[in-house]
């Protein structure tokens, strides 16, 4: 078996994969460190014998440290963190690798292939797009995420509360929630269909779309381009990562 696990900064997601590199356990856990403490109450039935290689992606590192002592403890393997492999086999870094969070790279290795070009878009704390053409990661735009942007909103705005985002029919709101959601909603249809649109002008190139995250249901049948959606994205490019650990 391999331990998998996608440390974001909202929540931390660990699967287990077996030899035939399908997920047979999913578990999702809020990235704090009261909660990382308890990791054990999730995995305590799991017979550790039987894991051969254990690799993350993370971009909170306090989260990963409690992750690493705890799987290193348990099966005696090196808890591997996806920069820490050699990836120039699988994918061409066109920027400073330093800085590009490693769960954005595992997004990219997931779909690589020398004969399509993709912008993966992920709608996570930020809301990402990363563009990939053939195996070469070129880069990507960072922009607010919805939730972060609509929970700042409320916070900020005494007269506004809480709001959850749902798909909006009438772009002209009626009262308070439905203009936020208005807003939202159409906004980032909008900054999304804009985005990629100036994505394929600057490269002259065409694109398959991928969209993953939280918010990637809501999206995928109400912008003008063509999407896929794969929730598994970041995790299926480390079972393919995984492959480089010997």
């Amino acid at each position: 078996m391999i331990i998998l696990g996608d440390i974001g900064n909202s929540e931390t997601k660990i699967c287990i994969v077996n030899n035939k590199f399908k997920i047979i356990k999913k578990v999702l856990v809020p990235s704090s460190q009261k909660k990382m403490k308890e990791i054990n109450s999730y995995f305590k039935n799991l017979d550790f014998s039987k894991v051969n290689k254990i690799l993350f992606c993370s971009v909170v590192p306090s989260i990963f440290k409690i992750v690493k002592n705890y799987f290193e403890k348990k099966t005696n393997l090196k808890c591997y963190e996806l920069k820490e492999l050699d990836l120039r086999s699988i994918l061409k870094i066109d920027v400073n690798y330093k800085q590009v969070g490693s769960d954005r790279l595992a997004n990219a290795i997931s779909v690589s292939n020398k004969k399509k070009n993709y912008v993966i878009l992920d709608f996570g704390t930020a809301t990402t797009f990363d563009v990939l053409i053939g195996t070469n990661y070129k880069g990507g735009i960072i922009s607010p995420g919805i939730k972060l942007s609509l929970n700042t909103l409320s916070d900020k705005a005494s007269l506004i509360p809480k709001i959850d985002l749902k798909k909006m029919s009438k772009v002209i709101g009626r009262d308070t929630k439905s203009a936020v959601r208005s807003g939202f909603f159409w906004g980032y249809a909008g900054l999304i269909d804009n985005i990629i649109d100036l994505i394929k002008k600057e490269t002259k190139k065409s694109f398959k779309i991928i969209i993953t995250g939280g918010f990637s249901k809501l999206f995928k049948n109400s912008i003008k381009t063509k999407v896929k959606q794969n929730i598994d994205i970041t995790i299926n490019g480390l079972i393919k990562a995984s492959k480089l650990i010997k």
